[in-house]
């Protein structure tokens, strides 16, 4: 990326030396990140991050079928990424029928009910699926639910946010069975501000705004050399990386997961089938928030739930969405390990948090919430 800031280069649409050098990078990095993918390169479509792969991969889709007079319903669970809910939503506000698919107690999804929801509603067109979970660390079996899906429904398209998943798991486009994939860079180590929608060739995917022809249509819009270039590098890098983050980053999360639930931490989600970075954890009578800022002042980074609603005291969409009562959603804190942490750092954080979560107990006692 330092190197393209240093040297010049033009629109990527345009036919000059310059143009054709922006060019050039663009579909060198394509390739990349289709490679660590498991995808074809014309399948992929570059995005401003995964939260637009998401609104495209799901209100494209939709719209399309709805303009060709077939099912266009759309179907989720209540507890996927807002990124996710929040497409869904504005489908909603379109008319489109919205469909919450159930989940139990540890946030999976039942195949047996899945294929009944499918029978009961076929105005769906459209569902998604998380490929791991932003807050639990769920790891989605996707082949053995898009199977399901495919028996059931074969004309319904299937979607998945692969945000979480790139970079810590195998996947594998081709293989999953998906129509369509949402990833991102900087959750791989790439720069902000650049995602990608994996979309397979077969489906109708209307643009989500007008304005030009680049990547075939589907999304316009110059795309940016440099952004694509670090995308592509951070992706050929986590691909190659995928066992030395097992062997590293897997078994650290075991020790924190363990520190917690020594401490009285509640654990969340499926430990069976989990990323092993992401741990949310629940302290009873303390209020994540005032945890989340008094960890903050000890230098340890955490959320009480999504990043991005990080700036608010809402509790946990998740949780909610497990059936928790809001109080109990409140005390919720979301850590993440990445490749940089030691075994120090945990045990760093275990050895301070006795002390904060007392701290917080006392300041908030009997604290209400509405």
């Amino acid at each position: 990326m330092t190197a393209l800031w240093e040297q010049p280069t033009g629109n990527p649409s345009s036919v000059h030396r310059l143009g054709q050098r922006a060019r050039a990078v663009i579909e060198q990095g394509r390739r990349a990140i289709a490679l660590a993918i498991d995808a074809p390169a014309a399948d992929v479509v570059l995005t401003s991050g995964g939260t637009e792969a998401d609104a495209l991969g799901i209100l494209g889709p939709a719209r399309a079928l709805a303009a060709a007079g077939r099912p266009c319903g759309f179907a989720c669970t209540a507890i996927e990424h807002p990124a996710v809910t929040g497409a869904a939503a504005q489908l909603a506000r379109e008319g489109h029928e919205v469909v919450r698919i159930a989940v139990d107690p540890c946030g999976r999804v039942d195949p047996d009910g899945l294929a009944a929801l499918l029978r009961c509603h076929p105005g769906i067109g459209l569902i998604s699926l998380t490929a791991a979970h932003h807050e639990l660390g769920n790891v989605t079996p996707l082949p053995t639910l898009v199977a399901v899906i495919r028996a059931t429904r074969a004309d319904v398209l299937v979607h998945s946010d692969g945000v979480q998943a790139f970079g810590k798991v195998p996947l594998s486009f081709s293989r999953s069975g998906l129509d369509l994939l949402s990833i991102s860079a900087h959750k791989i180590g790439g720069p902000t501000g650049i995602g990608a929608l994996v979309c397979a060739q077969h489906v109708q995917l209307l643009p989500l705004w007008g304005g030009g022809a680049q990547q075939s249509g589907r999304r316009p819009g110059t795309e940016s050399a440099v952004a694509t270039a670090g995308f592509a590098a951070a992706a050929t890098v986590a691909a190659a990386g995928l066992d030395a983050w097992a062997r590293h980053v897997v078994p650290l999360g075991g020790r924190l997961r363990d520190g917690l639930a020594a401490l009285g931490g509640v654990l969340y989600g499926d430990s069976g089938t989990h990323l092993g970075n992401t741990v949310l954890v629940g302290f009873a009578g303390c209020d994540g928030h005032l945890a989340m800022m008094a960890l903050d002042l000890a230098g340890f980074a955490c959320s009480t739930g999504a990043a991005c609603s990080a700036g608010t005291i809402e509790p946990s969409a998740v949780l909610l969405g497990l059936g928790c009562d809001r109080r109990t959603a409140r005390g919720a804190l979301r850590f993440s390990i990445g490749a940089d942490h030691t075994a120090a750092d945990v045990d760093g954080l275990l050895s301070v948090l006795p002390g904060i979560l007392a701290a917080v107990r006392a300041e908030s006692p009997g604290l209400e919430v509405t």
